[in-house]
């Protein structure tokens, strides 16, 4: 997954986007990424993800799922939902 594609399927947030705000907002707590164009509220699949670039001492260098495979691995949580 490269910067510019969408971590928050649900509600188009980039990469990019969280970890910038990471970075300026320096949240609290994982879920504060929410306060990030809504991220993680929607499906619920990318909160993991959210809480390893917020856990991560360089969330710019994270390795994150090849976009592709993201997309479909999501579309399957979402179907046993």
């Amino acid at each position: 997954m490269n910067d510019d594609q969408p971590i928050c399927l649900c509600f188009g947030v980039a990469k990019r986007k969280v970890v910038q705000f990471i970075r300026t907002e320096h949240p609290k707590t994982a879920s504060q990424l929410s306060e990030c164009f809504g991220a993680g509220t929607g499906c619920g699949w990318c909160r993991p993800y959210l809480e390893q670039l917020w856990k991560s001492e360089t969330p710019e260098s994270e390795a994150l799922p090849d976009a592709d495979q993201y997309a479909i691995d999501r579309q399957k949580y979402r179907d046993a939902k």
